[in-house]
């Protein structure tokens, strides 16, 4: 049996992961060049910063969080049984639709099609978005499509390094079926110390643009933070993403806080087809890094987003509300604000403008 204090650092850390806030221990950090560094505008004394002043969590409230979190928090923090899974494997083979289509994998993992291309946006599809593969954050239920199950993809997109959004075994089972891995600065060193090559590593600053055979991939900022341990806060970038592909536009928000950067982004590369924005894991003691269900709204309109995908929930615990929460008040806020909404099931094929939704979780 562990000892109290070593248990109550293993408990910590992990709890640090729930809460999307970098915890797990990574002692080995791969070494980040300062040529890379001096990329981006928002980088100062060794770290990347917001372009809004943003606390990452109250002072004072850190154990206080721990507590509510182990004995308190919401109810039904996870679904009672598991959640309506399908798989889109068979629909996804041949050509990838020129017009927009996606499938949904879970949490923040999304399957775009654009341009006749497949990108392949924060894919987890371990059983923990944690260190330890026996603690952390558990999915409610498999991962509709494995690695082996997708077609060749593109690109892959990462948007920060933290575990719910940069799965080492799901990057190193991409390996062979992407054409290229698209990270912010400083991330392309740790998927090279995971055996990625170097020549299908892209690394973007904010408001960089890369091609990929037509498709156009922008890092856009986000208001957030990244570390996968204890020494490497805000050591690595992390972002937005925008992809476009001839008339089509897509945006995925990655984790992110209210900013005022979403009206810039609008403004240079909207109107969206499709914003693909997350709603949850937010809560009172960390308000500037997780966007609550309201200011998701809020996002896409700023945006332009003319259909709004909710991600970042249904699938890991990560907070202290029930699991369901964030998407009820969402659909209350878009009823309010009249905004278009899309909530699939995960690992349903889905065309946008085709699409009616259905109120699956209720069930």
């Amino acid at each position: 049996m562990c000892r109290p204090v070593t248990l109550i650092i293993v408990v910590s850390f992990a709890l640090l992961a729930a809460f999307g806030l970098g915890g797990g221990w990574y002692f080995s950090n791969p070494t980040i060049s300062e040529d890379t560094m001096k990329k981006a505008k928002n980088h100062t004394n060794g770290v990347f910063v917001n372009s809004e002043p943003t606390t990452m969590m109250k002072p004072g409230t850190y154990w206080d969080t721990i507590y509510r979190y182990l004995f308190r928090g919401g109810n039904e923090r996870t679904p009672k049984q598991p959640l309506p899974v399908v798989s889109a494997r068979d629909s996804l083979q041949g050509t990838a639709s020129a017009a927009a289509r996606f499938v949904w994998l879970g949490h923040s993992s999304v399957l775009l099609e654009l341009g006749g291309k497949r990108v392949l946006i924060d894919p987890v599809f371990s059983e923990r978005a944690s260190f330890f593969s026996w603690m952390g954050p558990k999915r409610f239920q498999p991962a509709p499509l494995q690695a082996q199950d997708l077609p060749a993809l593109d690109a892959v997109l990462i948007s920060h390094d933290h575990y719910d959004h940069l799965d080492k075994a799901t990057v190193i089972e991409l390996a062979g079926k992407s054409a290229s891995f698209h990270v912010p600065l400083g991330v392309g060193a740790v998927l090279k110390d995971w055996g990625i090559p170097d020549t299908k590593i892209v690394e973007y600053a904010w408001w960089d643009e890369h091609d990929v055979s037509g498709m156009t991939v922008v890092a856009v900022p986000a208001r957030h933070f990244s570390g996968r341990g204890l020494f490497d806060r805000n050591k690595t970038l992390w972002c937005s993403w925008v992809v476009l592909a001839g008339n089509g536009r897509v945006f995925h928000s990655g984790d992110t806080g209210m900013t005022a950067q979403f009206r810039e982004i609008g403004e240079k590369y909207g109107p969206f087809d499709l914003a693909f924005i997350k709603i949850a894991a937010y809560n009172e003691n960390w308000p500037d890094i997780h966007l609550t269900p309201e200011q998701a709204i809020e996002a896409a309109k700023m945006l332009g987003g003319k259909t709004l995908v909710p991600i970042h929930w249904g699938t890991f615990d990560l907070g202290l509300h029930s699991w369901h929460e964030p998407i009820e008040r969402l659909i209350k806020a878009a009823e309010q604000k009249k905004s278009r909404i899309i909530t699939p099931k995960m690992g349903e094929l889905v065309d946008p403008e085709k699409y009616e939704s259905v109120f699956w979780w209720r069930d």
